[in-house]
């Protein structure tokens, strides 16, 4: 019985990190659509005298594009800073905003930054699993073994999944490229080459 709890509260908190980014994201992009919906247009429609269907989203990706071309500057890179270095110091805040910067540092970088290459993993004898390398770490114990830093997705949402460290000497490579592992997992097996190397 307590195995099931536990596993009831680890799937839990998984599902809780894996929702927190899209979360802050939605909730962000709500609360500047609500702020320009509401108040700007409102101000808009009585300086007009009419309502323009459609011009609260483009004043949203308007202000979203200020907003990206003042992150980019010097002086808004400073702002961010701060704000961040504020964020921080507040206990529960500075977990949610941590992951939401890792999640956006994550999907920002382009996906052969993000996954070096695809490499079967040995669970036990006869049985692999298909995972990505994200990086490698060094194992303080034996630092001449080559430690890899890898994601084994879900089927058939590549974005959930799990992460192990794994010795080097127990994947194998497959000789196939990201694109063609993608499409392994997202049909489920169905589709992707047919060999391994």
């Amino acid at each position: 019985m307590e195995n099931v709890f536990r596993h009831v509260r680890q799937n839990v908190l998984r599902g809780l990190l894996a929702i927190i980014p899209l979360a802050l994201s939605f909730i962000a992009i709500r609360f500047l659509y609500i702020l320009i919906d509401q108040r700007i247009m409102g101000f808009v429609n009585r300086l007009l005298g009419f309502q323009v269907p459609g011009l609260g989203i483009l004043i949203l990706i308007a202000t979203l594009y200020l907003l990206g071309l003042v992150a980019s500057n010097v002086v808004g890179k400073q702002l961010f800073y701060v704000m961040d270095r504020i964020f921080h110091r507040i206990p529960l805040v500075k977990t949610i905003y941590q992951i939401g910067k890792q999640f956006v540092a994550a999907i920002s970088k382009p996906e052969k930054n993000i996954f070096k290459r695809c490499v079967l993993v040995r669970l036990k004898d006869g049985i692999w699993v298909l995972a990505f390398v994200t990086g490698e770490i060094v194992d303080k114990q034996d630092p001449t073994q080559k430690v890899l830093e890898v994601f084994v997705p879900t089927p058939p949402n590549p974005v959930s999944g799990m992460v192990f460290f794994v010795k080097e000497a127990d994947v194998r490579d497959p000789g196939w490229n990201i694109d063609d592992a993608m499409r392994v997992v997202v049909s489920c097996g169905i589709l992707g080459p047919k060999e391994i190397e």
